[in-house]
């Protein structure tokens, strides 16, 4: 709860560092505040579902490509869809599931660090609250909802629950592309969990959560099927329209998303709050600092290894998904939103708390600042 009201303490003092004018408290808590470009089309889904059409026959200048929704996974609008039930609108029902995946991902982290205060447990959540990336964590975006689901796979495969380690799969697999990850690791992990079971069993446990998992992908597929007449109706929309859908060269991705011009796309006008000015290229740090996470992770998860001959189960599973998530957006040309993608990497927080204390502080202080201006990028309309 603490780190919950934290982390949306500091999110709400960057949108007031971000917007000039008496209006800067709006921007954080009205629902406009957290809506960018993809968020539109997450919301179109909850209220009427899929669509894909081609952009001329509504656009009549539009360039000759597909156009419509299905580009964006069901797991978030779905939940979205099942909160406006209750009456309130599509875009508050949004920020409550996003606000609340958020608390959830807190609640199974505290968990999953031994539900103990200390000084490494301390400085881990203080850590997440201001998390690369985080930024997205309270956006109308299905980041937060993948992430827990993330947390709660690795919950299950800590707990020997293959029930509760294909649910998280199957909502993480089902909110983003970058979830499916959960898949992998949930295979990989025969040979780190279900140490009590015989190998035969641990290849059945392994193997039948990942299936369930990767049912979240499938789920997708189908409602977009059931929209569309098109079971490849993402990876025709993907092509056609975003010039993805095949495996890339990864340092070439690297290099295009470190040189994106975000600020060639969309500067504010007038004159500009300080912290806004100076973040209009803190993409660029952040590739810089979600790199040095990802080696801090593998070094720490190393030493851990070479010292104890051995991880704990969640540290195993953090490890894969912290790797696999860094790497996957550059395999698959994401070079306008690995920054998103990047910030589920929060499960690899896990392995943090063994780093020691002044390398921990150091990344807090570092992540503060970075959180600051990247989130100013946000608030600003200058990210997407």
């Amino acid at each position: 709860m603490v780190a919950w009201l934290i982390t949306n303490l500091i999110t709400w003092l960057v949108a007031r560092g971000s917007v000039a004018g008496d209006g800067s408290e709006v921007a954080y808590w009205s629902t406009a505040g957290r809506h960018r470009w993809d968020s539109g089309h997450y919301l179109s889904i909850a209220e009427t579902g899929y669509e894909m059409f081609w952009c001329r026959d509504r656009y009549e200048n539009f360039r000759d490509v597909m156009c419509g929704n299905v580009a964006w996974f069901p797991g978030y609008p779905m939940a979205v869809r099942a909160v406006s039930a209750t009456g309130l609108s599509y875009e508050i029902s949004a920020v409550v599931v996003t606000e609340a995946s958020l608390f959830g991902m807190f609640a199974v982290l505290w968990w999953l660090l031994g539900a103990r205060l200390t000084w490494a447990t301390g400085l881990t959540l203080a850590i997440g609250t201001v998390f690369p990336g985080g930024i997205y964590l309270h956006a109308m975006f299905p980041i937060a909802t993948g992430t827990l689901g993330l947390l709660v796979c690795i919950a299950g495969v800590k707990r020997g629950s293959g029930a509760i380690a294909a649910a998280g799969g199957f909502v993480a697999a089902s909110c983003y592309p970058v979830g499916a990850v959960a898949v992998g690791m949930l295979l990989l992990s025969a040979f780190f969990a279900w140490q009590r079971d015989t190998w035969p069993i641990r290849f059945a446990k392994a193997g039948s959560s990942a299936a369930v998992a990767g049912c979240g992908v499938l789920w997708a597929k189908w409602l977009m099927w059931q929209a569309t007449g098109h079971w490849d109706a993402y990876e025709i929309i993907q092509k056609s329209s975003y010039r993805q859908g095949d495996l890339r060269q990864p340092f070439e991705e690297m290099r295009k998303a470190y040189d994106f011009p975000f600020s060639d796309w969309y500067t504010p006008e007038g004159n500009l709050p300080w912290l806004v000015e100076h973040s209009l290229a803190a993409h660029r740090a952040q590739l810089w600092l979600n790199t040095a996470f990802v080696l801090l992770v593998l070094a720490t998860a190393a030493i851990q290894f070479l010292r104890n001959r051995r991880l704990d189960v969640e540290e195993w599973a953090a490890l894969v998904l912290t790797v696999a998530i860094f790497l996957l957006p550059f395999f698959a040309g994401a070079a306008m939103s690995w920054y998103r993608n990047h910030a589920q990497m929060f499960a690899g927080l896990i392995l943090v708390r063994r780093m020691p204390r002044w390398i921990q502080v150091s990344v807090l202080a570092v992540c503060t600042i970075q959180y600051a201006f990247l989130g100013a990028m946000f608030f600003s309309g200058v990210l997407v």
